[in-house]
């Protein structure tokens, strides 16, 4: 007992040892946000006000803020550890969000400009000879002989930076909402500042590097039920003809195989054997009769699914978690990857009791995308699906198969097996293309035959390709203003908001929707609704006395808790939740608890990814690991 005792003081203490730490300041009218700083070029970090320099901080490195005494700041890299030194004040910028900016793939678009002001900016929006001024302004920074004009400051890389695989922080100090003059839909213009975590060392060429060539990898994630014998033995034939067409060749050398086959829930009817199966993993081949074997010798279920949808979204997450994409051991990842997905059947949905996981297609589609993966779906809408279930199938295909803000999705009418012979040639012939293509040889399909779709995917693959391979950084820019769409092209976005958000962050959130989840389903009477915000704020007041918790207790809404997110340019259901609207509508209610659900199932995988997770400064504790998070997966 006496033993207990002491555990017992010894952990109190530690609890207050850590509460009276040193904490950063709050940001005004809030109970739970710091107050953050960057570092302008030439910031010193200074061992008192008016003190001995310690060091020169990198550009735009971003510091809580623990003391201000006007002039002077006193900083440091982490909540959880004392501040480290004092700045001057005009050497920082104020951060009032913890958002950031993300290129995407300029594959269909043209490269963005960076403009020193909003009104250099809306100029170009404005402008009626658009197209025109912005080819000349591109060429002009592109040849490093814009020097200031009509305010350029920087233009967007030419190749992609993943920041899922290389982390930047490009901060977005600033932000207004307002409609693009083209076509009237709404558009951020943004203020950002760019900081490359590793430092500019040039570009290498591939030779110096000793990178490997460009290649692909192709994975067919097959539904294996009872109706797609036929279908399988057409698969097989296709990839037969393109393996003997490129066997020998360099081509050869750098087109990848693998296969998944996927069923339904072999807890119901076990007699299917498997939910999902490896059939062949992707590994470089010189012979692909392993792969060939593999869906040869594929047989179709004896026995029937539970209902006429399959479980395809966990073969789709399969391929996207369990395939060696990395090449592990080797240091040579696939450079694209490709997943064909061939069904006749719909996707469980997520609330499906014999769904395997509660991830929905939104979800799965932003992991794929952000590890460089393309879903292509192949739905063969056969007569025994009916109208409905393919109405279903093709919308949720449809948002499954996006990549780059393109569709990939290639409907086969009656499930002829004819037109689903020559589609799947045409997307295998074209994705060997993207090989040749980077090679510099001809394409075995013109662009007509190709589509416009498959061909610029097989730019931004190579975009991307590059910007891996040469090291490509975002552009180096003290300050400017830039456009979340495309100046020319609304309809594509070019720079993409993101939370930067500490592991912590997260994982308060997921704790955080798993009880709403509970509370939630215990609460689907008209009553039971009423009391839900009374449980909700007793549920928030437990986790708030955890200290890597961070939650307002004050809030009068869902969202509210989790301040850090209430003043982003993003809207949702749930943030915005108040206590009479969860009480209005049961069918709101049950939305909403759905929608909760399929995010934390992400949440748990990307807590669980070490490789999402990067530390911004030396010795950064495991929770204050930050990720990029995109905004349509926030709660």
């Amino acid at each position: 007992m006496r033993m207990r005792l002491v555990v017992m003081v010894m952990a109190a203490l530690s609890f207050w040892a850590s509460a009276l730490a040193a904490q950063p300041l709050l940001m005004e009218g809030t109970n739970t946000v710091f107050q953050r700083v960057l570092t302008r070029p030439a910031a010193t970090l200074h061992s008192a006000v008016d003190g001995a320099v310690i060091e020169q901080i990198p550009a735009f490195q971003p510091f809580y803020v623990f003391a201000d005494q006007g002039e002077w700041k006193q900083i440091g890299p982490s909540i959880s550890k004392e501040p480290t030194g004092w700045v001057k004040t005009d050497q920082t910028v104020e951060w009032k969000q913890n958002i950031v900016g993300a290129f995407t793939n300029a594959a269909g678009r043209e490269r963005q400009l960076v403009f020193q002001s909003q009104e250099d900016l809306r100029w170009l929006l404005n402008h009626e000879a658009l197209p025109q001024v912005q080819e000349r302004l591109l060429a002009e920074a592109s040849a490093g002989i814009s020097q200031g004009n009509n305010g350029v400051v920087s233009v967007e890389p030419e190749e992609f930076v993943n920041i899922r695989e290389d982390l930047y922080v490009m901060p977005i100090l600033d932000f207004v909402e307002d409609l693009h003059p083209l076509n009237y839909e709404d558009i951020l213009l943004m203020e950002v500042a760019s900081v490359p975590l590793k430092a500019e060392s040039g570009v290498q060429s591939n030779a110096d590097q000793g990178n490997a060539a460009f290649d692909v990898g192709i994975v067919f994630v097959f539904d294996t039920t009872q109706s797609m014998e036929t279908y399988i033995a057409r698969t097989q034939k296709v990839l037969q003809n393109t393996v003997q067409e490129i066997s020998g060749t360099e081509i050869g050398k750098l087109v990848n195989f693998g296969a998944i086959g996927f069923r339904d829930n072999t807890d119901v009817v076990p007699e299917l054997e498997y939910r999902t199966k490896v059939l062949a993993d992707i590994k470089r081949r010189d012979d692909q009769s392993e792969v060939l074997n593999a869906i040869a010798n594929t047989r179709v279920a004896i026995a029937n699914s539970p209902g006429f949808n399959e479980d395809s979204l966990a073969g789709v997450e399969d391929a996207i978690d369990l395939i060696d994409w990395q090449q592990e051991g080797s240091g040579d990842p696939i450079d694209a990857r490709y997943i064909i997905l061939v069904t006749d059947a719909g996707p469980k949905d997520p609330r499906d009791p014999n769904a395997r996981s509660q991830i929905g297609v939104e979800e799965l589609q932003a992991d794929a995308e952000g590890k460089n993966i393309v879903t292509m779906t192949l739905h063969l809408k056969t007569p025994t699906g009916g109208e409905a279930n393919h109405a279903y199938a093709e919308g949720r295909y449809r948002a499954l198969s996006t990549f780059a803000g393109r569709q990939f999705y290639f409907p086969i009418e009656g499930g002829s097996e004819e037109a689903f012979e020559g589609v799947a040639t045409r997307l295998v012939t074209a994705i060997t293309d993207h090989v040749r293509t980077a090679r510099g040889e001809t394409s075995v399909l013109s662009e007509d035959e190709a589509g416009e779709d498959l061909v610029a995917l097989g730019r931004a693959m190579r975009l991307a390709y590059l910007g891996s391979q040469r090291g490509t950084q975002a552009p180096d820019v003290i300050r400017g203003w830039v456009s979340d769409k495309a100046v020319e092209a609304p309809q594509s976005l070019a720079v993409e908001p993101r939370l930067l958000i500490t592991k912590n962050e997260m994982a308060t959130m997921a704790e955080l929707l798993d009880n709403l989840i509970r509370l939630g389903e215990q609460s689907q009477g008209g009553d039971d609704a009423m009391n839900f915000f009374t449980q909700v704020r007793g549920v928030i007041a437990d986790m708030a006395t955890n200290p890597d918790r961070r939650l307002n207790t004050q809030a009068d809404t869902l969202g509210g808790a989790l301040e850090y997110l209430e003043k982003l340019p993003y809207r949702s259901q749930l943030l915005q939740m108040t206590e009479d609207r969860w009480a209005q509508s049961a069918m709101l209610r049950r939305s909403i608890i759905d929608g909760m659900r399929q995010k934390l199932t992400q949440y748990r995988k990307w807590l669980f990814d070490p490789q999402v997770w990067t530390a911004l400064h030396e010795g950064a504790d495991d929770g204050e690991l930050v990720f990029a998070m995109p905004f349509d997966v926030l709660p």
